[in-house]
């Protein structure tokens, strides 16, 4: 068994149980995987009721932890489904849940208070606050953003005291996790329910009539920053890749544990099983630019050949000798031969024949340890025999290799054997649905210079990005009672300013806030300010909107993945409404696919990208800070407003429109007007897969 230089945790991804197998016999520390239903990745085969509890055996004999995904937004139909599955999660011992929406984290902590709580990166956690509040939820680990530079990861594991887990190596989605809307909205299958199709993979040209792939960032590999990865504070080393085969699971494991045991990772090997164009580090350092972006070529495809994977299966083929065990024969004349059996977690003993007089050769302890020492196969090795032994007897090899195996049994059940959580099965209580009436109308405008202030009266709220308040404060302040104000939807390296901004603003007399992220929610706490959802906070039952209740939000802008007949069925007692108008976010994005090829200057915040079917979608650029990838189609429900009564109130969610085309987008809306030109319904009436 080889010693570790290092404690951290190398965590592997199990799609299947060959992947398993091979993390666990490649060195993991923990696997994460998924039941069959309500995880982030719907497309791998995952498992069935029998295999996952035979999973987590299997694992815990290996001394490998189990976290169970639960990391999908869950609509109200579907918590009978979450009760089944979060009770086989505690009937196998899982040693923790990885959770995204705050309804089945509420959820979570009701059924089984025990289960140890991980805020999947789904959640969008990425900075000190958003932790925080997680951490004032019960999670005892968050998986931060995979756009974090070290400095970054550092300042979240030093102010908040939970573990930290990152990305080090794997697939990098070109959004945000948990803020990509992209797959859902053009095919229906969405990222947030498990099901994301990767249509960011495909052709998206910033350059007219060239054929790129300006949404495709190449594979995340953090392998040369090992070292640093462990001077953070990082509890965990997370391997992306439950959708690869198991080869890859066996390549990227054996790499990131050979380094752990201060051995030199086999990266030639690593970068021939997967690879787009190559490997980059450059959230992690800061570099981001044209370098990140790649895209799977054919050599890319011909580098993992048959005699790679081969070798790689090898790795996983034969069971591994981990545990030590200290073994005691007692052999007497008259009584049954007795082995006890020690391996770090209580002695087992195994009982065998009788022994019989000795005609020739006697049984000494050098003969019995011929037989008792082969352990292989198993997950066990002796380190050491003794014994007591009267002289004379004799003990047949196949009587001691019962007792080998015997013991052997046993020592696998008591590894095996995982505590099981207490499941309270507490029925989901909501409030009784209130009437509602839709009679509420907010904008939210990119810039003050967009707003027709002959509309001001007739809005209930206007929603700003801060900085424009910011800017543009003595001109707001008369209007500061109807203003909520919008901080920025990524705020790594920037939440300290925008906390700033926030508190001298809130002493001017703007208190409201709206919440995109954790980290927005707790600010507003922190000031003691009105908060209101936003749609990106991904609200899509009823639980969710009791939490953000609990939490102290005055109201939610619902989820634009839900359909109208869904809403219709939600529960609770805060304000909701919907998204009637948009050129909708489909990304949120930390690395400028424009500004990879063309740079800042010609930009001017007004790029756009083209797919293969000519559709054109703008960039939207936040102060050369993040950017948001807008729809092709602006969303319209203003002539739909019958199908979302049961609403209070519609949001109209302006971005880079003239003024003049706001003002007639409110008109259209009070007079329940048809689009004029493209548009698309959204997923209001198919909804998503």
């Amino acid at each position: 068994m080889m010693r570790q230089k290092h404690k951290i945790e190398i965590l592997a991804p199990a799609g299947n149980v060959e992947s398993v197998t091979a993390a666990v016999l490649n060195g993991a520390d923990a696997v994460y995987l998924g039941q069959k239903a309500l995880n982030a990745r719907q497309n791998a085969e995952n498992f069935t009721d029998e295999s996952f509890r035979e999973t987590v055996r299997f694992c815990h004999l290996h001394g490998v932890k189990v976290y169970q995904t639960l990391n999908t937004v869950v609509f109200d139909e579907e918590f009978p489904l979450l009760r089944k599955t979060v009770q086989l999660a505690c009937e196998a011992g899982v040693d923790a849940l990885i959770v995204q929406d705050f309804g089945v984290l509420r959820a979570v902590r009701r059924l089984c208070p025990q289960m140890r709580i991980h805020a999947s990166t789904q959640m969008t956690v990425h900075t000190v606050q958003g932790a925080l509040l997680l951490k004032e939820l019960g999670a005892k680990r968050v998986v931060l953003s995979r756009e974090l530079s070290k400095e970054q990861i550092r300042e979240i594991a030093e102010q908040t005291g939970l573990e930290i887990e990152v990305f080090v190596h794997g697939a990098l989605c070109m959004s945000v996790s948990g803020q990509c809307y992209m797959s859902a909205l053009i095919g229906g299958r969405s990222g947030n329910k498990g099901s994301c199709a990767g249509t960011c993979r495909l052709p998206f040209s910033s350059v007219p009539g060239q054929e790129r792939y300006d949404l495709s960032l190449k594979d995340n590999c953090l392998a040369g920053h090992f070292e640093e990865l462990c001077g953070l504070g990082i509890t965990s080393l997370k391997i992306e890749g439950r959708m690869k085969r198991p080869e890859y699971v066996a390549a990227a494991v054996s790499a990131y544990a050979a380094l752990k045991q201060g051995e030199t990772p086999d990266m030639e090997r690593l970068r021939a099983v997967f690879s787009r164009s190559g490997f980059t580090d450059g959230y992690f350092t800061g570099k981001t630019g044209a370098d990140m972006f790649g895209y799977r070529q054919k050599e890319d495809v011909l580098s993992a050949t048959n005699q790679v994977l081969s070798n790689l299966r090898e790795t996983y083929r034969k069971e591994k000798p981990l545990f030590p065990v200290r073994m005691h024969l007692s052999i007497k004349a008259g009584e049954p031969a007795r082995l006890s059996a020690e391996a770090g977690k209580g002695t087992v003993m195994a009982y065998g024949d009788v022994p019989q007089t000795a005609q020739r050769r006697p049984i000494t302890l050098e003969s019995a340890k011929e037989a008792l020492e082969k352990l292989g196969g198993t997950v066990f090795y002796l380190e050491d025999l003794t014994g007591k032994l009267e002289e004379g007897l004799m003990l047949p090899r196949s009587a001691l290799n019962e007792l080998r195996r015997e013991a052997v049994t046993k020592l696998e059940a008591q590894r095996k054997n995982s505590s099981e959580i207490t499941f309270e099965d507490r029925p989901f209580v909501f409030t009784e649905p209130r009437k509602r009436t839709l009679r509420g109308i907010r904008a939210r405008f990119e810039r003050a210079g967009q707003i027709p202030w002959e509309w001001l009266d007739r809005l209930d709220w206007v929603i700003l990005p801060i900085g424009e308040v910011w800017r543009h404060a003595k001109v707001l302040l008369p209007y500061s009672s109807k203003i909520i104000l919008e901080p920025e939807r990524f705020m790594a390296g920037t939440e300290n300013r925008v906390i700033e901004q926030c508190r001298a603003l809130r002493e001017q007399g703007f208190i409201h806030l709206s919440a995109s992220n954790p980290a927005h929610i707790q600010i507003g706490r922190l000031l003691s300010m009105q908060v209101h959802g936003s749609c990106f906070l991904n609200c899509t039952n009823s639980m969710s909107i009791a939490q953000y209740e609990e939490l102290g939000l005055e109201d939610m802008v619902l989820s634009f993945e839900l359909t109208a007949q869904k809403i219709k069925r939600l529960r609770g007692t805060i304000p909701f409404g919907f998204v009637a108008y948009g050129s909708l976010p489909l990304m949120l994005l930390k690395n400028c696919p424009v500004k990879s090829v063309n740079g800042c200057a010609a930009c001017q915040g007004k790029s756009v990208l083209t797919d293969r079917t000519g559709a054109k979608f703008r960039v939207l650029c936040h102060d050369r800070e993040y950017q948001e990838l807008l729809n092709s189609r602006v969303l319209w429900l203003c002539d739909k407003k019958a199908d979302f009564a049961h609403t209070d109130f519609a949001l109209l969610y302006f971005t880079d429109e003239a003024k003049q085309s706001c003002s007639e987008v409110l008109d259209a809306y009070f007079a329940g007007e048809p689009a004029k030109g493209e548009f698309t319904r959204g997923l209001a009436y198919r909804g998503i897969q």
